[in-house]
């Protein structure tokens, strides 16, 4: 039996090879154009919370949440566990009513929070000083999740429930018999499959045009930052900072010191073209004055940060829809195709959850969460042709943070 090929060795992409795999699913083939994990799982800051904007983003965020739990058992022997320190997330007096408007939804889904002030953050927090007129909302089943520990240990774990991992394995379209996809197609040839789950992440756009589908995505520059080390543990949830224009967390580059990871995006940046598949993230530069300006942002609300220097700098992308939603489903003109991507800046937060979806639609089973929301179908061809004409900067796509 041909099986299932899923595009992409990300973290979204392993998910769904996992997921796939402990269903007994037929032979599992994960086809990564270069090394796992080299796209922007490698570059991303982690962070996870449940608390979002949309019912379908709640419920999916939900069970992302008890995944990340599972995975963490799961994936301790392989050196991984999720880092449920709680995650912070902070509001300005002027960006406070749109996030409070989303209170009764949090309710009637049975998500936990807490509302807290900037007195209250100080005393549970001693390593943060947010300015007296912030808001925080708290969600206490969030946290983050070390790429570099996450993505290989959950390459590992995927080979041994019997998925084939192929590296430096780039498809350059889709195999099309009868009107349904039925493969993939290679240097070596075409590979058959039952079922192709592409997750390329900032690729998509340009892989599904080859196909002859136009989606509305836009992709745009990240980075993130990991500084020296500390004498001791920060004393702080992770933080999605927008009011200081970042997010900031601990972090660690090995098992036994204590870091500070952070990150933003640079506002006046056009959105990054990704038309050629051979494009790779080695290529994207930041801007260097934004290493002292992430600095200068986030001292005051973390003012350990101050003692550090930015260590590491990686640089990648994020991807945003039309609506800023996800795009995950199938597509009525291409059979045989599940798609997911733009996760805006949340794919690691999505990814254990994603890939439960991705598997399912590929299984043609009912998903665990309606995705009518997220289907690659909600968007007119106008409005695509319209999105897709336009340049957008930073500063004018919706803003999305995990």
């Amino acid at each position: 039996m041909p099986g299932y090929i899923v595009i992409g060795g990300g973290a979204i992409g392993l998910n769904t090879a996992y997921q796939l795999a402990r269903r007994q699913s037929d032979k599992v083939t994960l086809l990564e154009k270069g090394q796992v994990g080299d796209g922007s799982s490698s570059r991303a800051g982690g962070i996870i919370t449940g608390l979002l904007w949309s019912e379908t983003g709640v419920l999916a965020r939900m069970i992302s949440l008890r995944l990340y739990q599972e995975l963490s058992a799961d994936l301790e022997p392989y050196g991984y566990r999720f880092q449920n320190v709680g995650c912070l997330n902070l509001f300005d007096p002027a960006s406070w009513p749109e996030r409070e408007e989303l209170l009764p939804l949090y309710d009637r889904l049975g998500f936990a929070y807490e509302i807290l002030d900037a007195a209250q953050m100080r005393r549970r927090w001693p390593d943060l000083t947010p300015e007296d007129d912030l808001i925080g909302l708290h969600d206490a089943l969030g946290g983050y999740s070390e790429p570099h520990e996450f993505v290989p240990a959950l390459a590992r774990r995927c080979r041994d429930l019997g998925v084939e991992i192929r590296e430096n394995a780039r498809v350059s379209g889709l195999h099309i018999e009868n009107g349904r996809v039925s493969g993939v197609q290679t240097a070596i040839g075409v590979l058959e499959a039952d079922v192709v789950i592409s997750t390329v992440h900032a690729w998509t756009a340009a892989f599904m045009d080859l196909c002859g589908v136009r989606l509305p995505i836009k992709s745009f520059v990240h980075q993130r930052y990991v500084s020296s080390e500390l004498e001791e543990r920060l004393s702080i949830p992770a933080i999605n900072a927008n009011p200081y224009g970042g997010y900031i967390r601990p972090a660690r580059l090995r098992t036994t010191d204590f870091r500070i990871l952070a990150g933003g995006e640079t506002e006046d940046r056009e959105e990054e073209r990704v038309a050629d598949l051979g494009f790779h993230m080695s290529g994207l530069a930041a801007t260097r004055s934004l290493r002292s300006r992430l600095s200068e942002n986030l001292s005051p609300l973390v003012p350990k940060l101050a003692a550090t220097r930015w260590e590491t700098e990686q640089v990648g992308l994020i991807s945003f829809s039309l609506d800023g939603e996800p795009v995950l489903g199938t597509l009525p003109q291409l059979p045989g195709l599940v798609v997911g991507a733009a996760f805006h800046s949340g794919g690691f937060a999505y990814s254990p959850v994603a890939g439960l979806l991705l598997a399912e639609l590929a299984a043609g089973d009912a998903p665990s969460v309606d995705v009518a929301a997220f289907s690659p179908a909600r968007f007119s061809p106008e409005d695509t042709d319209a999105y897709l004409a336009t340049t957008v900067v930073q500063a004018d796509a919706l803003r999305r943070r995990h």
